[in-house]
């Protein structure tokens, strides 16, 4: 079911917001070779601790994951491009690395993600993250009261498209409000005037991601890392957006 918020409510949503950006904010200024997968997730949990906030991400437990998550942060590392469960692994100079984290405060979830390269960067990385970023925004853009959420969906593709990537329509955009995860569903790529007619209250994450040569994926052995079907790296770039009159606000922007 597709819920609208009040004005209102989405001023209450705000501190949900500010908080997954500041923790994001954090989890890239650690992010550096030597750095431990675990030591991101024990920063993000312990900042949930010290706010007073609630993981959206332990105990979920979806039919697409093995087991209950277990941590509260998705930690993506090269060719793993979405919930990347962490683990014991030292990040090394070069690495692509992706931070998706979620969280409640007073009741109300915000949801972000964000790409930057560890040590000396590859050309065709920072290529891909900035290709991925501008997908974003161009999501952002498109979604206006009165368009149509194949307008958002087609917004984020064309960014892919132009670049020359292949889109995966699996895992996209979604509701955010109580829960992580709602209605509606939005996919990366869509034909333009067509589905939802977006209107004020709407609130989405709206979450490009794309691999460098393939749309194709497979999930570990972990029971929940998604990965390249053929070991190429990826990039995924999230915010929380709430549809109004006067525009989206991204309620997860980052100073």
């Amino acid at each position: 079911m597709i819920e609208y918020r009040t004005p209102a409510q989405i001023e209450e949503m705000r501190p949900a917001g500010r908080f997954v950006a500041s923790v994001i904010t954090a989890l890239a200024e650690a992010a550096d070779v030597g750095v431990n997968l675990l030591d991101l997730d024990a920063l993000a949990h312990q900042m949930i601790r010290e706010a007073g906030a609630e993981s959206c991400y332990i105990d979920y437990h979806p039919s697409f994951g093995a087991m209950p998550f277990g941590k509260v942060l998705c930690t993506s590392v090269n060719d793993a491009v979405l919930h990347g469960l962490p683990h014991d692994y030292q990040l090394r100079d070069g690495d692509l690395l992706s931070v998706d984290f979620a969280a409640s405060v007073d009741g109300w979830v915000s949801d972000s993600a964000y790409s930057l390269v560890v040590g000396t960067p590859r050309e065709e990385d920072l290529r891909l993250i900035e290709v991925t970023g501008r997908a974003l925004e161009a999501g952002i853009a498109a979604a206006q009261v009165g368009n149509k959420l194949g307008d958002v969906s087609h917004a984020i593709g064309s960014v892919a498209r132009d670049a020359g990537l292949r889109v995966n329509l699996q895992f996209g955009g979604h509701g955010v409000g109580r829960t992580m995860h709602g209605d509606p569903h939005l996919t990366n790529d869509g034909r333009p005037g067509r589905g939802l007619t977006l209107k004020p209250g709407l609130v989405v994450a709206i979450e490009p991601w794309f691999l460098h040569t393939t749309d194709q994926i497979y999930t570990d052995a972990d029971g929940w890392t998604i990965r390249s079907a053929d070991g190429s790296r990826g990039a995924h770039m999230e915010h929380t957006v709430a549809l109004t009159t006067d525009g989206p606000i991204v309620l997860t922007a980052r100073d």
